[in-house]
C-alpha cells in the first residue's frame, strides 16, 4: 500500500509553497550529482532565475525535489528553501529552512504521473499524488559501485564519490591493478593509462579527479590552457581491464602498451609514449 507523502510532510498552507522539480539542465548536468558534490551549488539551483524571466518561485517557500535518474519516477527530497528576496532581473535569495531537515537526502519520493515540464509547480495540483518510495538510513552520498565492467563515469560524477571515499568504491578500486581509459567527450580523443603499486586504481583516480590531469604531460597542457572545469565537464573514466594486486607490475605495463596500440592513442589521442 502506498504511503502518502502527506502523512510525513505537511505543507500548511499549500498556498505558501511552490514545488521545484529539479531536472537535468541544458548543459547535461544532473541535479542529483550537484546535490552530492556541493550543498552550496545545490542551493544556487534553487536561487537561479533567468535574467528578465518570470517569477517562478513567487511564493514564500520552495519545496525541492531532485530527479533521481538511476530510478525512474522517483525524486530525492532536497530541502525546503525560504525565499527572502526576489529582485527583478536577478537571482532569488534563499535560505535552507529547518523544516523537515532530517529528511534531506534520505526521503525518496515517488511520482507516477506524467513527466513534469518546467521547474516550478503549485502543490495544490501535485502534492496529493506524491508518495513515499523509501527512507534511507543516511543521506544519499552518490551512486553505489556498479561493477568494474559498468564504469563509464564523468569526472564530475566521480568527484563526490572520491572526496567522500565511499567504502564500496574505495574497497573495489584499491584492490585491483589495471588499465584504464580517459575519454574526452568533446573531441573523442583518448588517453590510456595504467595503475599498479600498493593502492591500485583508487589512488590513481583520486589524483585524476583532484588535478584533472593525473599529472600526465599531454592532459596537463590541455588543462593549463582550458582550466580544470574542462576536465570536470568533458573527461570520462572507464576500465579496460583489471587484475588482482598479486599481478606483477610488468604485466600491467605490457597490457597498457597493448591498448595504446589497439586504440592508436599515440597517433590520435593524448598519449605521448
Amino acid at each position: 500500500m502506498d504511503i502518502s507523502l502527506n502523512s510525513i510532510i505537511r505543507l500548511d498552507p499549500l498556498s505558501d509553497y511552490k514545488i521545484h522539480f529539479a531536472v537535468r539542465n541544458r548543459q547535461g548536468t544532473e541535479p542529483l550529482d550537484v546535490y552530492v558534490r556541493d550543498s552550496e551549488e545545490w542551493k544556487e539551483w534553487n536561487e537561479w532565475r533567468k535574467p528578465g524571466g518570470r517569477d517562478d518561485f513567487n511564493r514564500r517557500y520552495i519545496f525541492s525535489l531532485i530527479r533521481n535518474y538511476p530510478l525512474a519516477e522517483t525524486w530525492l527530497f532536497g530541502g525546503i528553501f525560504e525565499v527572502s528576496d526576489r529582485p527583478a532581473n536577478e537571482h532569488y535569495t534563499v535560505q535552507l529552512s529547518d523544516r523537515y531537515k532530517e529528511y534531506i537526502g534520505r526521503l525518496l519520493v515517488a511520482y507516477p504521473g506524467p513527466g513534469v515540464q518546467g521547474r516550478s509547480f503549485r502543490p495544490e495540483t501535485y502534492f496529493e499524488h506524491l508518495t513515499v518510495a523509501q527512507i534511507f538510513d543516511k543521506p544519499y552520498q552518490g551512486e553505489a559501485f556498479p561493477g568494474y565492467e559498468n564504469i563509464a563515469h564523468d569526472f564530475s560524477l566521480l568527484k563526490p564519490i572520491i572526496r567522500q571515499a565511499r567504502p564500496d568504491w574505495t574497497t573495489a578500486l584499491r584492490n585491483i591493478k589495471g588499465v584504464y581509459l580517459v575519454t574526452d567527450k568533446k573531441n573523442g580523443k583518448m588517453y590510456v593509462g595504467s595503475a599498479y603499486g600498493e593502492m591500485g586504481i583508487w589512488s590513481r583516480w583520486c589524483c585524476y579527479v583532484e588535478t584533472g590531469t593525473g599529472r600526465n604531460d599531454e592532459l596537463t597542457q590541455l588543462i593549463e590552457q582550458s582550466g580544470i572545469d574542462y576536465a570536470m565537464e568533458n573527461f570520462q573514466l572507464s576500465i579496460l581491464e583489471y587484475r588482482s594486486m598479486r599481478t606483477d607490475d610488468s604485466v600491467i605495463i605490457d597490457r597498457e602498451k597493448y591498448w595504446k596500440k589497439v586504440l592508436r592513442t599515440r597517433e590520435f589521442g593524448y598519449n605521448r609514449n
